[in-house]
């Protein structure tokens, strides 16, 4: 018994391309027959189609695994990480903390996106070894594959642990369940998932060139549907922020403040968005998202910054001049007054969190 037969675990994946997301999940326009008298054709607004478009997946590496039973695998808690596992031939069953086991089957996805610690295991209550302290051929930077044959059937599996920069795509992430399941072959989607994971058990089992890239790809394509399914069965989906996503009138203005986080925007620029009078508004906009709308949009502006920030590239002075401050020195002082650190500081510990990912990956 490997106490970690880990099913093939852990695929930390990279940027989701934006023809993807633009395919599927960007704002639509409406469109009419050139003969249809004149209208004013403004674009319909989709705000959750706009959250789901900014999920554009960053990563430390990702696994596939190739283990016989028993196996057991304990996957350590990495922080800021939404990790997902793909079973491409036999079972597993996943155990997290507090919720029931749930067994995955060829073609089911579990994602876990919280970044609690959890189990891959052959059967439920065995023991576990330490994912880390398993050998893996490192393939590339960011694909390893492992594989451990014995005597009890072989589970094969594709998985990830991913992270998300935009303040919109994480917002989303902190209000998934501890646990999402797709059975893809049950999904209305059946089809085309099908097929994606019929591509993606391709690539995984003999790696050519540009199959990494391709198994990424597609694997971003898989957690987005399954985030996507979530939204359109859970009851908790039609309330709070997510709610206020989909609601016609404040989601609009939630969907400008996201796009625009420089503005400055007033309670009557926001109402107007929403087609409604500047008392009715605020107390609607409060009700839903839980604070006034000035303090959301000055918060959401903190929360770019903070992205911003995590670019090596971009100076904080950049950054002050890119959210519409005129000095570097204000932006400092709002940045410190919201979040409690200075913009340094917040790129510091951002380093500190990614070497902390790379250490617990070698």
């Amino acid at each position: 018994m490997i106490g970690a037969g880990m099913p093939e675990s852990l695929c930390f994946v990279l940027e989701t391309p934006d023809y993807l997301a633009s395919r599927y999940f960007s704002r639509s326009i409406i469109t009419m027959p050139s003969d249809t008298p004149s209208v004013n054709r403004t674009p319909r607004i989709d705000p959750v189609g706009e959250a789901l478009h900014h999920l554009r997946m960053n990563g430390a590496f990702y696994c596939r695994s190739e283990i016989s039973a028993p196996f057991g695998v304990d996957i350590p808690a990495l922080d800021g990480t939404l990790m997902f596992h793909i079973v491409i031939a036999g079972r597993s069953w996943l155990e997290i903390p507090g919720e029931a086991p749930q067994c995955l089957q060829p073609g089911d996805l579990g994602l876990v996106p919280h970044g609690r610690g959890h189990r891959l295991v052959s059967e439920p209550g065995l023991p576990c070894v330490d994912l880390f302290s398993l050998e893996a051929e490192q393939v590339s930077e960011r694909y390893e594959r492992l594989v451990h044959r014995g005597d009890g059937p072989t589970t094969i599996m594709l998985c990830g642990a991913v992270a998300f920069d935009h303040p919109v795509a994480k917002k989303l992430v902190r209000m998934l369940p501890n646990l999402v399941h797709v059975d893809a072959w049950n999904a209305s989607e059946a089809q085309w998932l099908q097929s994606t994971l019929r591509f993606i058990i391709s690539e995984a089992q003999a790696l050519r060139p540009g199959g990494e890239t391709i198994i990424t790809r597609l694997c971003d394509v898989l957690v987005i549907q399954a985030i996507r399914a979530w939204m359109a069965s859970a009851p908790a989906t039609r309330q709070g922020w997510l709610g206020a996503l989909q609601d016609d009138q404040i989601g609009r203005a939630l969907a400008l403040i996201h796009r625009e986080p420089a503005t400055e925007f007033t309670v009557q620029m926001l109402a107007a968005e929403a087609a409604m009078s500047r008392s009715a508004f605020a107390a609607r906009f409060a009700e839903l998202v839980g604070e006034p709308p000035m303090r959301y949009a000055t918060r959401w502006r903190m929360e770019d910054a903070m992205t911003r920030l995590r670019d090596d590239r971009t100076t904080v002075s950049d950054v002050a001049e890119r959210l519409g401050y005129h000095s570097e020195a204000a932006f400092s002082r709002a940045f410190k007054r919201l979040t409690g650190m200075s913009p340094g500081a917040a790129r510091r510990a951002r380093h500190v969190v990614a070497a902390t990912i790379s250490s617990q990956s070698t």
